[in-house]
């Protein structure tokens, strides 16, 4: 999961980041508008983390851009302005979700991986593909009930494929899944850690579509359905 978080404040941001980053979601700051504005421009989040006051404009002006330019992208407003005209307000103009600050970053966690399983239009994050049992919610994963402990990089290219459903994602896009905005990783990175991941969970999971990219393997592309009992219990 890839978030945009939108703070003009450096250290708040940084927390954000280093929480969402300890319950497996990948993160990118923007401290203004126009930065925000150019990351999504760049590239594509699963949601977004909105501060209203930001020191070149209205979080809510650039939220309604947005929404006027069709962009779908999930939005939870993160803001000082608690009144109940503020979260108001921000409904009106196409927020998702509204918490306002301060905040427990546990719950801005749980509120994301919420309104990303709503947008994927899943009941629950506990998903099962064939043998594989995997927890969009707490980075769990067993196989044949086993459960198997995978690196931060693989189980995010893994909830990537997993969230896409049956889409191809290119190279590019599983890159900005895996990878903050500047760090430097090897051309072949994606490559291996596909490798790795058909090693772990089965060779047929992740289809490779020539020219294009990855996708969830075509078998299991229809079991994208709530586990019906929990395998860690």
């Amino acid at each position: 999961m890839h978030i945009l978080i939108v703070e003009d404040n450096a250290l708040v941001a940084s927390g954000i980041r280093t929480g969402l980053q300890l319950h497996g979601m990948q993160a990118d700051v923007a401290g203004t508008a126009a930065a925000a504005q150019a990351h999504v421009d760049a590239r594509s989040y699963d949601a977004c983390v909105l501060d209203l006051g930001l020191p070149d404009g209205d979080g809510l002006a650039l939220l309604r851009r947005w929404r006027a330019a069709g962009t779908a992208l999930p939005v939870l407003i993160l803001s000082a302005r608690s009144a109940l005209d503020d979260r108001i307000a921000g409904f009106e103009q196409g927020t998702d979700d509204y918490l306002a600050k301060p905040f427990d970053l546990h719950e801005l966690a749980l509120r994301l991986q919420a309104l990303v399983r709503r947008a994927g239009g899943r009941a629950s994050d506990r998903v099962t593909l064939g043998e594989c049992e995997i927890d969009l919610a707490s980075g769990a994963v067993w196989r044949a009930g086993v459960p198997l402990e995978l690196p931060r990089r693989e189980w995010l290219l893994l909830a990537a494929l997993v969230q896409a459903g049956g889409r191809v994602l290119s190279t590019a896009q599983l890159h900005d899944s895996l990878y903050g905005l500047g760090e430097e990783v090897g051309s072949n990175t994606v490559n291996v850690h596909v490798h790795h991941l058909r090693r772990k969970l089965g060779a047929d999971l992740i289809d490779t579509v020539r020219g294009l990219g990855f996708r969830l393997g075509a078998r299991y592309q229809q079991q994208l359905v709530p586990a019906a009992s929990s395998t860690s219990a």
